[in-house]
């Protein structure tokens, strides 16, 4: 076998216990063969069921005895054949002997392999639930044993997965099978895993597997002096959508070697001589810097570039509760000392153990490779194992720089009067509700992370193995299993109605009608917030459950000059006419324009700058960005030479054109309004 190739039997109990999840099953199992058509195209799958009536396997044939236990798919190189056997599980009468199963899937590998080199895997979905026949000679425990060493003779692994429903009565016959199963974990050549719902058994086989590639391999700085040799690994990384790409249907059906792929040409032309192109050579990258594109080429782009070396470095210890969940960022890695270091194992045990005991976390910089264009700050926090065999590590987190940090202010609940606070029986409704939807309830876990399946990628999958069958099909509902996922329990939701009626009655409930273009007062209320001060408090008035916030409304219809842009706002929000929009932003290009005109030397630009910023946002949300595109082009082409440093700000701060991708009516591209101010400068020279 090819090195990265991959074998795998699917045992799959098809019993009377396990009717209730086969759909799951089914799922669980197409998810897994749909992931190798598109990323292990030369994986080879069997399947074999067991607590069928039927018995249909080659030792059956040959030794007699494995009855109930059908080949359903012979070891081959995936297709839509695999995937149509999974779709045609049958529905088992009689209780299955997973022993009996695992033998007849370890005898289809070493038949079909033999002592051949390659990744072996089986994969054992059962319920465990009923008696296992009494083997010809000794007994079940020497049964597994011997398994057990024909298992690491070949090299082969493999899965179990365990499901039983919560409140299934746990007898002696369940015992023995655990305790057998355990056995085979026992000897390194299984890993057992039990679940008790459908939505947990979705995830509790990986469909995908990633090899652990390092990020890191190198010294932990602890000072100059003391290294720790230590490998990095990624613990979560984000499981992302395959990548679509461009294919062609133009070659002929008969070539049968056709790739179909298609390759892309660009081309650069001058906008002076559109028939030209130009060369690569003739080519410069630049950035926008103010009204003007500062050109850098590729050479000092990289001579400017920051180019640390290779390492990490410790550059402190602080205390656990001085670094906030909230600001952990990206996947997560983790620090394990060397393999077969013992040096590295003894003093990453030592360090974790000792930051363990004082409730404390490193602070490291990092560098993972050579050339790297950035350095990573993070935090390290001890894993220290309770198992004898698994070596103490470090979770590794990415932490903030200042710039990535987002601070939001809020008004605190206990600031605001008594009428807006909830009551003791709203209170009261509210807990009930989050108390029904909780999701660990005492001695039980629901949507544990690693049992619980991405639901769009699983839908993805099923979506693209239907389209390969039936090209004009369309996309299905979500499958209720999905559902389970991403919508609350209906069963609870069905038995807790009295405490939900209860959380509608605590609250005053009110429709909210649509209103057109309503997010004008929603989005403009606050947009002087920052700019200058209110003339008054907005009032507050009781819609609902929650407050919504209006303008004062006096003296609306003109904007004056003690607070122009809140005047402007009040006029928007008042709407008591269908020309009351057009006859604002009218009002506000008549004061803006008097404002500069009256302005020199910049001796009053900061009010002008504020309307031309609240006018342009306001005909973004309103739809309007030819009223402000107009304005602008003509207060620039007459004012030009008398305000040219107010229109230098205006650049400065990214106020031009409104752009398509800003409000879809706008005839001007992103483009043309990035260059506008570049392009009237070269037009007047």
């Amino acid at each position: 076998m090819a090195r990265n190739k991959e074998a795998l039997v699917l045992l799959l109990d098809v019993g009377p216990s396990m009717h209730g999840v086969l759909q799951e099953v089914k799922n669980i199992c197409s998810t897994l063969v749909h992931k190798k058509l598109v990323y292990n195209r030369s994986d080879e799958v069997g399947i074999v069921l067991f607590g069928t009536k039927e018995t249909c396997n080659e030792l059956a044939k040959e030794l007699g005895g494995y009855k109930h236990v059908t080949v359903a798919h012979d070891i081959k190189v995936v297709d839509e054949g695999t995937s149509q056997a999974l779709q045609n599980l049958p529905a088992g009468s009689v209780p299955g002997d997973f022993l009996d199963a695992i033998v007849v899937g370890l005898d289809m590998v070493i038949r079909k392999f033999g002592n051949t080199k390659g990744k072996r895997r089986l994969c054992l979905i059962t319920s465990a639930q009923h008696p296992l026949r009494d083997p010809p000679e000794g007994t079940k425990e020497d049964q597994v044993d011997t398994i057990a060493d024909q298992m690491k003779r070949h090299d082969i692994k493999m899965e179990c997965i365990v499901f039983r429903e919560p409140g299934v009565h746990h007898d002696a016959v369940m015992e023995e099978n655990d305790r057998l199963l355990y056995q085979f974990r026992n000897r390194s050549v299984v890993k057992v895993v039990q679940v008790d719902s459908p939505t947990s058994l979705l995830g509790a086989l990986k469909t995908r597997n990633v090899l652990p590639v390092t990020v890191f391999r190198g010294d932990l700085e602890m000072s100059s002096n003391f290294k720790i040799k230590v490998w990095v690994y990624k613990k979560t990384a984000e499981e992302k959508f395959p990548t679509l790409k461009k294919y062609s249907d133009k070659a002929p059906p008969s070539d049968k070697f056709a790739s179909h792929e298609v390759k892309v040409d660009y081309e650069y032309k001058s906008v002076v001589e559109p028939d030209k192109v130009v060369p690569p050579d003739q080519r410069i990258k630049g950035y926008l810097y103010g009204p003007q594109v500062v050109p850098i080429s590729s050479a000092e782009w990289e001579a400017v570039k920051f180019k640390p070396e290779k390492g990490v470095k410790l550059l402190g210890f602080t205390d656990r509760s001085s670094i906030l969940r909230h600001h952990f960022m990206k996947d997560v890695c983790l620090f394990i000392p060397e393999p077969g270091n013992t040096k590295a194992t003894l003093a990453v045990s030592a360090i974790a153990r000792a930051m363990h005991q004082m409730n404390k976390v490193a602070i490291v910089r990092c560098v993972w490779r050579q050339g790297q264009g950035n350095v990573t700050f993070g935090v390290l926090t001890p894993n220290v194992s309770s198992v004898n065999n698994v070596q103490d590590s470090f979770y590794f987190n990415v932490l903030p720089f200042a710039e990535d940090i987002r601070e939001f202010q809020f008004r605190s609940f206990s600031s605001l009067p008594s009428s807006s606070q909830p009551t003791e029986e709203q209170q009261e409704a509210a807990d009930n509700l989050v108390k029904m939807l909780d999701l660990a309830p005492p001695g039980r876990e629901v949507l544990k992370p690693e049992f619980t399946p991405n639901p769009m990628l699983e839908r993805f999958y099923s979506y693209l193995d239907l389209k390969a069958k039936q090209p004009d099909a369309n996309v299905p509902a979500l499958e209720r299993c999905l559902r389970r996922i991403t919508e609350p329990d209906p069963d609870v939701i069905d038995q807790q109605m009295p405490l939900i009626q209860n959380l509608g009655k605590a609250f005053e409930l009110k429709e909210n009608p649509k209103k057109k273009k309503a997010r004008t007062q929603d989005r403009l209320a606050y947009t002087a917030g920052d700019q200058a001060k209110p003339v008054a408090e907005p009032s507050m008035e009781k819609d609902g459950v929650l407050g919504v916030l209006h303008p004062p409304t006096e003296n609306i219809g003109q904007i004056r000059d003690l607070n122009p842009v809140q005047d402007f706002e009040a006029m928007l929000a008042k709407r008591s006419s269908s020309t009351w929009v057009q006859k604002a932003i009218e009002e506000m290009q008549k004061y803006t324009t008097a404002l500069l005109e009256n302005s020199r030397e910049g001796d009053n630009y900061q009010k002008p700058l504020e309307c031309f910023a609240a006018l342009r946002k306001a005909c973004i949300i309103e739809q309007e960005p030819e009223e402000f595109n107009q304005f602008l082009t003509k207060t620039y082409e007459r004012l030009k030479g008398d305000v040219a440093n107010f229109f230098q700000l205006l650049s400065s701060k990214n106020i031009s054109l409104i752009s398509k991708e800003e409000a879809p009516d706008s005839d001007v591209t992103e483009e043309m309004a990035r260059s506008f101010y570049l392009k009237q400068e070269a037009a007047s020279q």
